[in-house]
């Protein structure tokens, strides 16, 4: 376990190494360094050439974690992303062949847009960190970190992802276009001809590895929350199910994850406790996806961020 002003100088450095080839969207990488101290897992969410792949790879590379990559289409099957037997008839047995999904960060591209049959082979993945074939459990690496890209719901071909999907998702992140100046740096970079899905030749290099990432996680789950703060979460997400345009509140899982994010989020700015500021920054993520609205909220056009954002201002903050 390491003391909570070193986890500042730990993420600056991770991010450093990832802004050699990802220019701005450092609000995504905040969110994603959060999400990974926290345990959890992300949905990015964002149109297509917005740079979601890359933040995924170059992170992958500065934590020197496994990297692995699955590409969801209609036609993909539950298997080709867990794995399957294979007859040998050399020695008249099955051979256990094991998918994509065992490796540590797994991107799942573009996840809607492959149907709900094999959207939830990730279900036991991303909440037990174990695979079962042929009735035999395997676990998978402590560090399983999935990180799933979408297109907006109302794109073309695309399958919204079912409730128990999304409530396994720790935080929604939404990665926007980048700001003027940062799409003019990109332009520029391009005009020299750097190469920027070239990771090695872009300089990308291991800023951390597993262990420092495993003594970073335990420096948060110690860090301490006082009963209000605690309180202050449980009525967040109790809350929630009461607000009159919601059709689905937060669930108990949510709001487990709602600490854990405040905790990662609160000991990456070094602080050695857990404040309410902490739990409202990181509401927003990591309620937008859980939050459902009525049919009649949605006519309105309300959305699930106006959801959240009534919630934060019903419910008192603790002094």
């Amino acid at each position: 376990m390491l003391a909570p002003s070193a986890l500042p100088a730990a993420a600056a450095r991770v991010e450093a190494e990832v802004g050699k080839v990802v220019v701005g969207q450092r609000g995504p990488l905040s969110e994603l360094l959060i999400a990974l101290l926290a345990g959890g897992h992300v949905l990015l969410e964002g149109v297509p050439g917005v740079a979601k792949t890359l933040l995924a790879k170059a992170l992958a590379r500065s934590l020197q974690l496994a990297f692995g990559r699955v590409q969801f289409t209609p036609d993909l099957m539950p298997s080709d992303v867990l794995g399957t037997s294979v007859f040998r008839p050399d020695t008249g047995t099955f051979e256990l062949r094991r998918g994509p999904i065992f490796t540590e960060v797994l991107l799942a591209d573009e996840v809607n847009r492959t149907p709900p049959k094999t959207q939830a082979a990730l279900l036991e993945a991303m909440e037990e960190r174990q695979v079962t074939l042929d009735g035999q459990a395997l676990p998978l690496s402590p560090d399983f970190f999935v990180i799933a890209t979408q297109n907006p719901v109302e794109y073309e071909g695309t399958y919204p992802l079912p409730e128990a999907q999304t409530d396994r998702f720790l935080l929604k992140i939404r990665v926007e276009y980048p700001a003027p100046e940062e799409e003019a740096e990109l332009l520029r970079r391009a005009a020299l001809g750097a190469d920027l899905h070239d990771l090695a030749a872009a300089g990308v290099r291991p800023a951390s590895g597993r262990d420092e990432l495993a003594a970073l996680r335990a420096t948060i789950r110690a860090l301490p929350a006082a009963p209000a703060v605690l309180d202050y979460v449980a009525r967040l997400v109790r809350q929630s199910r009461e607000l009159p345009r919601a059709r689905l509140g937060a669930s108990p899982r949510a709001g487990v994850g709602l600490l854990a994010a405040a905790r990662a989020r609160a000991a990456l700015r070094g602080a050695e406790w857990l404040a309410p500021e902490d739990v409202k920054a990181v509401a927003l993520p990591v309620l937008r996806h859980r939050l459902l609205l009525r049919p009649e909220a949605e006519l309105t056009g309300a959305t699930p961020e106006d959801l959240v954002e009534e919630l934060l201002d019903t419910v008192a903050v603790p002094r």
